[in-house]
């Protein structure tokens, strides 16, 4: 059983009258009581991302009676936010995620302080933004994030309660290098990004984040009042289909480079080229990529060119641009003869990264000319056509 000894409340503030009747619930766990409540009070939690995760764990949080609440996202409500992401509402839609948050969060418990950073957490702000917080709750959506918070909380000595989702799989753990594995434990080296789609590549169930991000809530309110078992050098895998719950116990890394026994990180780094995406991934080939305004001028002028749809066939159900012909990523290896190597080709899926491997595929195949789509039909939407259909 992972413990940790939570500091005394002696000393912490009082709760109110109204906060007695608003954490009665709690107040009659022996787990909790009065002094529980108010090292809950007295907390300060930090979650990185207004999201699909940090919303259910955000929600939870506050209503709880973490004293201090903070919140890092620089991202604007998207109509796709909103299946998943229940901080958020229509009326939402494209204001700031942080503010919606706000919003919503001192309505459920106007006692809570929030703390609101509205930026892009890099190797430049985490140290200091983490630093002023008790526990860190990762809800990013990407692994440069995901080995930063790692880094930064096992430099500054703070658990950081970890959770992803993907489809209809999730994923929780807390990783705490001065008492057990860190992330980095678990995942030496981050996968090659085009190995890896992200959500708006291959979806998500919309109830799924909800799953992990109110374990990840659970989690954070066991570790601030030292109760119960945490997830400290385990990894909980959630199969949402099968409705199954497993189990993998974590060791820690003795050549781990962050909390082995030799650690070769002492500093933050470049996470965005450590995990190869971004401005420091390798460049693409020149002349393989092309954008959709200079598309649509080349059609409108007349240029012969055939579209190839790489998505699946629910995808293209969905929305597709005119004129285009669907042959699936995976099936093209076999279809590829059916195109004509003599015509210009242009790849295209939802955001350009299934189209840059078909490109890269017909070009192998002799197909000189071919190129992708950059930013596939989510640009076109939003460039071109505004009236096409988004996912």
């Amino acid at each position: 059983m992972t413990r940790h000894s939570p500091p005394s409340a002696s000393g912490f503030a009082e709760l109110s009258a109204e906060e007695l009747q608003r954490y009665a619930r709690h107040l009659i766990l022996p787990e909790v009581g009065v002094e529980g409540q108010r090292r809950l009070k007295a907390a300060r939690v930090l979650v990185v991302g207004a999201g699909g995760l940090g919303s259910p764990a955000a929600l939870y949080l506050a209503a709880a009676g973490v004293g201090v609440l903070g919140l890092v996202d620089f991202d604007r409500v998207e109509f796709s936010n909103l299946q998943r992401q229940i901080l958020h509402g229509t009326s939402a839609v494209g204001g700031s995620k942080l503010a919606s948050a706000a919003a919503r969060l001192g309505d459920v418990n106007p006692e809570v302080k929030l703390e609101l950073h509205e930026a892009h957490l890099t190797s430049a702000n985490a140290l200091e933004i983490l630093r002023e917080y008790d526990v860190v709750l990762d809800g990013s959506d990407n692994f440069p994030t995901r080995y930063l918070v790692n880094d930064a909380c096992g430099l500054l000595g703070k658990p950081d309660v970890y959770g992803s989702i993907f489809r209809f799989d999730g994923q929780a753990s807390v990783f705490w290098a001065e008492r057990g594995p860190c992330y980095r434990c678990l995942y030496r080296e981050p996968p090659p990004p085009e190995l890896v789609p992200s959500c708006a590549e291959g979806g998500v169930l919309g109830v799924l984040p909800g799953i992990v991000g109110s374990l990840q809530a659970l989690e954070a309110l066991k570790l601030v009042l030292g109760v119960g078992e945490t997830l400290v050098g385990r990894l909980l895998l959630i199969e949402a289909l099968k409705l199954r719950f497993r189990e993998l116990a974590l060791e820690k890394d003795p050549d781990c480079p962050l909390c082995g026994e030799r650690p070769t990180i002492h500093e933050l780094i470049d996470y965005e080229a450590f995990c190869g995406v971004g401005a420091a991934s390798a460049p693409v080939d020149a002349g393989l990529e092309v954008g959709v305004a200079a598309f649509d001028a080349e059609r409108r002028a007349g240029k012969p060119v055939v579209l190839v749809d790489v998505r699946e066939p629910f995808e293209w159900e969905i929305c597709r641009i005119e004129g285009s012909v669907l042959v699936p990523l995976g099936d093209l290896p076999r279809r590829f003869a059916e195109l004509d190597p003599r015509t210009p080709i242009v790849t295209v899926c939802h955001t350009g990264v299934r189209s840059l491997d078909a490109a890269r595929f017909l070009r192998s195949r002799g197909f000189a000319g071919a190129r992708s789509l950059r930013g596939g039909v989510a640009a076109w939407a939003s460039e071109i056509d505004p009236t096409m259909a988004r996912y």
